[in-house]
C-alpha cells in the first residue's frame, strides 16, 4: 500500500526529466525507474556505473535507496521468521542478536573500508532495522504495557532519546562515518522514544502536538516529493539556489505531500475501498509499466 504514492512521484518525474535532462542523464534516470520498481535502487546506486558517476544532487530518485532497503527487509524477514519460529522465542531472539551484532561490526568496518556499499546495502543496514524488531518484541510480549518502567524511567528515557536524535542532527556532518557505531546514537534514541515516551511524559506530550502529528502523517509523501523537487529546481536554475528558493521549494514539498497523502495514500490504505487483490494487481502493473 506504499506503492501508489511512489508510482505517482515516478510518473511526475518523467516529463520533468524529459525536458531538463540530457540523453545520457535520461538513460540513467530510466535505469533508476526500473530499479526503483524492483526495489533494487540501492544496488544500482551502489554499483560503479554511469548513473553513480553523476552528482547526487541531480538524481531525482536517489532517495529511494532507503525504500529499497526497507522492502528487501520486508521480503527476507518474514521468511526468516517462518523458518525459525518452531525453535521458540529464545532461539529467535538469540539468532537475531547475533545477526544484529555481526551487522553492526561489519557496518563499522565497512564505514572505513567500503563506505559506498556500507551506506546503500541491506547487510550493513540490517542492525538498524533489527533494533526496531527488538522494540516490537518487547512491546508485544509485555501485552502493549510498560509495567517494568516507572514514570521516572519513562520520563528520563524519553528525554535521553530526543537528546540523542538532536545531537545527531546538529553534530553529524559529511565527515561522520555513517552508518557505523555513530549510527547507534540516533537509532537508540529512536528506540527509547518508541518504548518510553508514553503520552504521560513530556516528550510524549510534545510529540502529540497536532502540528507534529500532521507532519508525521504526511512524512512518507514528503520523503517521496522532496528529492525530485530539489533536483529539478537545480536543473532548471543556472545559478545556485538562494535561501528564499529553498524556502519556496520546502513549502511546495509540504503542499504536494499533503495532496498525495490525502488523495492517494489514504485511499489506497483503506481496505474497505481498495482490496488486497487490487493492490497486488495495480502494484504489478505499475512495476511493469
Amino acid at each position: 500500500r506504499i506503492l501508489p504514492a511512489l508510482f505517482l512521484i515516478m510518473i511526475c518525474c518523467i516529463p520533468a526529466a524529459f525536458f531538463f535532462m540530457t540523453p545520457s542523464e535520461l538513460k540513467d534516470f530510466g535505469l533508476s525507474l526500473a530499479a526503483t520498481s524492483l526495489f533494487g535502487s540501492n544496488i544500482l546506486f551502489w554499483q560503479d556505473s554511469g548513473y553513480f558517476a553523476g552528482p547526487n544532487e541531480l538524481k531525482p530518485l536517489l532517495h529511494t535507496w532507503s525504500l529499497a532497503v526497507e522492502e528487501q527487509y520486508y521480503l527476507f524477514f518474514p521468511v526468516f521468521l517462518m523458518a525459525v519460529w518452531r525453535f521458540g522465542l529464545k532461539w529467535i531472539l538469540s539468532i537475531l542478536i547475533v545477526l544484529g551484532i555481526l551487522s553492526l561490526l561489519i557496518s563499522h568496518w565497512a564505514a572505513f573500508n567500503a563506505p559506498v556499499a556500507n551506506f546503500y546495502l541491506l547487510p550493513t543496514r540490517g542492525w538498524e532495522l533489527l533494533l526496531g524488531v527488538f522494540a516490537a518484541f518487547y512491546i508485544l510480549f509485555n501485552n502493549y504495557s510498560f509495567k517494568f518502567a516507572s514514570p521516572i524511567i519513562n520520563e528520563m528515557a524519553g528525554v535521553i532519546g530526543i537528546l540523542l536524535i538532536a545531537f545527531s542532527i546538529f553534530s553529524f556532518n559529511e565527515f561522520t562515518p555513517f552508518p557505523s557505531f555513530w549510527a547507534l546514537i540516533p537509532t537508540v534514541g529512536t528506540v527509547l522514544i518508541i518504548l518510553f515516551a508514553t503520552p504521560q511524559t513530556l516528550v510524549g506530550k510534545f510529540l502529540s502536538f497536532k502540528f507534529i502529528v500532521s507532519i508525521g502523517l504526511i512524512s512518507y509523501s514528503l520523503y517521496l516529493w522532496h528529492q525530485p523537487i530539489f533536483v529539478f529546481a537545480r536543473m532548471y536554475s543556472s545559478e545556485d539556489l538562494s535561501s528564499f528558493s529553498y524556502i519556496v521549494l520546502i513549502f511546495i514539498s509540504f503542499l504536494l505531500a499533503y495532496m498525495s497523502w490525502q488523495y492517494v495514500e489514504k485511499i489506497f490504505r483503506d481496505k474497505n475501498r481498495i482490496s488486497r487483490n487490487k493492490i497486488f494487481i495495480s502494484s504489478i502493473l505499475g512495476s511493469i509499466l
